[in-house]
């Protein structure tokens, strides 16, 4: 009798041992697949016109030219926020863009300075887009997105991104 109360209480000490393994690992793998990657790329909100984007955010020269190109589609309610150091003419190629794009050009107030809404990957391969004046910001956004979500010149923008990152 002993020996049978001993092997059940083993047996429910293993299940319970079990579960809370595969709870823990099946919690590690989430963090590790969906919450890690997301830490290490940069992210904000982004408030513009009547819009409201989930917003990658490239703060180093690599991840500016590197931009849109070689996704195969970008979503409506999708932006990215190219943070320069220093104001300057800040161009957009569209070398491997499989999509059109909205471009919007902001000063370092993050006021809207210029817009090419649009912008056709097979009409710009060899063209640089650039603002008609010295930006800090460049934010693209899937084409339509500018006159869907009433963005104009002067309006002005609202996110965050650590300013001391952009190099």
């Amino acid at each position: 009798m002993l020996m049978i109360f001993t092997r059940q209480k083993l047996t429910g000490n293993l299940s319970t041992t079990l579960i809370i393994s595969g709870v823990l690992i099946t919690v590690g793998v989430t963090f590790l697949l969906f919450i890690m990657p997301n830490m290490l790329n940069s992210s904000t909100n982004l408030w513009l016109g009547d819009g409201v984007f989930k917003a990658r955010v490239a703060l180093d020269e690599k991840s500016r030219t590197k931009g849109l190109s070689g996704l195969k589609e970008f979503g409506e309610e999708e932006a990215l926020i190219m943070a320069y150091p220093a104001d300057g003419m800040w161009g957009v190629w569209m070398k491997d863009m499989s999509f059109p794009i909205d471009i919007v050009w902001l000063n370092k107030e993050k006021k809207v300075i210029s817009i090419a809404k649009n912008v056709s990957p097979e009409e710009s391969t060899d063209i640089t887009r650039q603002p008609k004046s010295s930006s800090r910001y460049v934010v693209e956004l899937s084409a339509g997105t500018v006159d869907r979500k009433s963005i104009t010149v002067n309006k002005m923008a609202i996110f965050q991104i650590d300013e001391k990152k952009v190099e």
